[in-house]
């Protein structure tokens, strides 16, 4: 029994005749007893299936030793080589010798002729069944990955989230992925937050009762109103009775009160509410009114402004543009770059974002990926980030194929088997190759539509009133044409949704005359058509509801060109559009693409909105309402920001 069978038999005593002849087939290839490493990677695997119980580290040991026995007995061959020396006396005809049947003994042990064992070939049941194996490995951490990243109903998986106190953060990503939801597991306390910090989401309009506007916010100072609400208390009762005024302890304890509320400048507050109520445009009458008066809208940014004024730990908000005009955002972009303490906000809205945020949060594939900076330079980042990760594939994918390659060309090759080995091992520890994932890009055409002439769209001397005590409309004079890419601004209530609804003709001038051309054809989007859509329906059914008699496939390639917005869908082939905060239910990605559509779009374009990224991107004109007039600004959008600035100015320092 050679050494080596003798070594492994003692190391493996169950081990299989079979498993001990490959191995020596193995050991008798100079490449794989070249090193002891080369060994290990050959021979190794075989090892490790014979006796689960021993580490790596007992298997390169007896790898190492078997490498040592090798090289001994060579070393001996070696040594007692009697290999005689024969002087030539003719020459010798080497093809002759190999097919001369007549060739003897010594004749084999020449240096001419050395007949050399071709060794075992691959035991191909040994082969299979490591490959086997690989596939059974590779199989089952693919079912593992899979389950762990695809699982219904998940939207978030394997992600953390660390914020730092005083950053301003931006939660990003397309609809639907779960950002409002992970706004609502931090607000509920389902995440681990320090019991210490508090938190606010503001996600529900306050309550309508008999409560003062500006109360309602100095009340959200829950310290402040506990403070008072006791002072009132002691003072009531020392009113009440002359013996308490005596009394030591109510005494003490009414100068605590009294410190406490110096310390929070309880003095200053009405100041401070006032200021935060003004900015997000409650005019003095609103704030002293109830707030059972105040419409949804305006209770919205009254809970947003008890938020502000109460200054929580963490402030989390869902979208607060939505619900604000133009001026309220420029004030509450400035009022939030100096926020003290850390914020977390959801919004769609581009320029927002760039002016508030010091940081990006990214929910992308059920993970959270946070960028320093502002979304400008998040969305700069992030694509050279996924441009590394496809080329970082790429790589890994040609590796693996390299890999691939050379087993099988050299599966069943006895002088590679050692190599054959080493690669389906590198193969079998390599994780799981994906492919980097990539949003789904948006994209919107509008149909071409007939060309008309001159003024398509025109109001002259127009007056108009609901009531002949509250004229919102006097003396406006404005048109439009088929190059027209118009917005309409203003405050809350000035009456831009009316000033729509006279051009639409929903809505009769009191004074003054609305021309239309007799071929317009306008395609209105309203934002409350989001809220009267039944949402039982598919987005098909909805489109096939609306305008029915097509197949289903138009409707799902009508769909594909809206980004699944099919509330957008309109009457077919308008020539002119009127669209009323047409963004407040897109993410950004759809948004640029509505831009772009409207950019290329062949009729006219009124648009309301707030978001100043698609004012920018599509209108060169703005019409500005106010003070029952239709001012347009040559400057366009810059001249009017610059006076809301200048307004917002003049009110801080009142």
């Amino acid at each position: 029994m050679a050494d080596y069978e003798e070594f492994l038999t003692g190391c493996f005593p169950s081990i299989d005749s079979e498993i001990v002849s490959y191995v020596g087939g193995m050991l008798e290839d100079t490449d794989v007893v070249a090193t002891s490493d080369g060994v290990f990677e050959s021979i190794g695997p075989f090892l490790e299936q014979v006796d689960d119980s021993k580490s790596e580290d007992d298997i390169r040991l007896i790898c190492n030793r078997l490498h040592a026995l090798v090289c001994k007995n060579s070393d001996g061959i070696e040594e007692q080589s009697d290999t005689p020396h024969r002087i030539l006396d003719a020459p010798v005809h080497l093809g002759s010798l190999v097919n001369d049947n007549r060739v003897d003994s010594s004749h084999q042990s020449s240096i001419w002729i050395h007949r050399k064992d071709a060794g075992p070939q691959v035991d191909s049941k040994q082969l299979a069944k490591a490959e086997a194996q690989l596939v059974k490995k590779q199989k089952k951490q693919a079912d593992k990955d899979s389950t762990a990243k695809k699982p219904n109903g998940v939207l978030i998986t394997g992600a953390s989230l660390h914020m730092s106190a005083g950053r301003r953060y931006g939660l990003c990503g397309r609809n639907g992925l779960g950002k409002t939801t992970l706004l609502k597991m931090i607000s509920s306390g389902n995440l681990q937050i320090p019991s210490h910090i508090s938190v606010l989401h503001v996600e529900q309009e306050v309550v309508g009762d008999d409560t003062v506007s500006i109360e309602s916010v100095l009340e959200s100072d829950t310290e402040r109103h506990r403070l008072l609400t006791r002072e009132k208390e002691l003072a009531q009762r020392m009113n009440l009775s002359p013996n308490a005024k005596g009394d030591n302890t109510l005494s003490a304890e009414l100068s605590e009160i009294y410190a406490g509320l110096e310390a929070i400048e309880a003095d200053k507050a009405p100041a401070k509410a006032a200021v935060i109520l003004a900015g997000l445009g409650f005019t003095p009458a609103m704030q002293r009114a109830c707030t059972r008066s105040l419409s949804g809208g305006w209770r919205m940014r009254l809970a947003l402004a008890r938020a502000l004024f109460s200054k929580p730990d963490l402030l989390l908000l869902d979208e607060p543009t939505n619900m604000l005009d133009m001026k309220a955002i420029i004030w509450l972009e400035n009022y939030l770059q100096t926020w003290p303490t850390t914020i977390l906000v959801v919004s769609h809205d581009r320029s927002f974002l760039n002016a508030v945020c010091t940081d990006i949060t990214h929910l992308y594939n059920k993970t959270l990926i946070t960028y320093k900076g502002n979304y400008d330079q998040f969305d700069k980042t992030k694509d050279e980030r996924i441009k590394n990760a496809k080329k970082e594939y790429e790589a890994q994918k040609q590796y693996r194929e390299h890999i691939q390659v050379f087993i099988d060309r050299f599966r069943y090759n006895a002088n590679r088997a050692s190599q054959v080995q080493s690669k389906l091992k590198i193969l079998e520890k390599l994780p799981p190759l994906e492919p980097p994932v990539k949003d789904t890009e948006v994209s919107m055409k509008f149909p071409e539509c007939e060309k008309l002439t001159s003024n398509i769209l025109q109001l002259d001397e127009l007056c108009f009133y609901y009531s002949k005590e509250r004229p919102i409309f006097e003396n406006v004079d404005c048109n439009a044409n088929m190059s027209s890419r118009i917005c309409i601004v203003g405050d809350n209530g000035a009456g831009k949704t009316t000033l729509l609804k006279i051009l639409l003709g929903q809505l009769s001038p009191v004074k003054g005359i609305r021309h239309a051309h007799r071929s317009l054809r306008i395609g209105y989007f309203s934002q409350h058509h989001v809220d009267q859509l039944d949402m039982g329906l598919t987005s098909v059914e909805l489109l096939a509801q609306r305008f029915p008699g097509q197949h289903q496939e138009q409707y799902r390639n009508q769909l594909g060109q809206y980004g699944v917005s099919g509330e957008l869908a309109m009457r077919p082939v308008p020539n002119f559009f009127i669209l009323d905060e047409p963004t407040n239910h897109l993410d950004m990605e759809t948004i640029d693409a509505l831009g772009e559509a409207l950019k290329k779009f062949g009729g006219g374009v009124i648009l309301v909105s707030h978001d100043e990224r698609l004012i920018q991107m599509v209108c060169q004109e703005l019409w500005v309402v106010r003070d029952r007039k239709v001012i347009t600004l040559d400057g366009g959008f810059e001249q009017y920001k610059k006076i809301v600035e200048e307004e917002l100015q003049a009110l801080q320092g009142l």
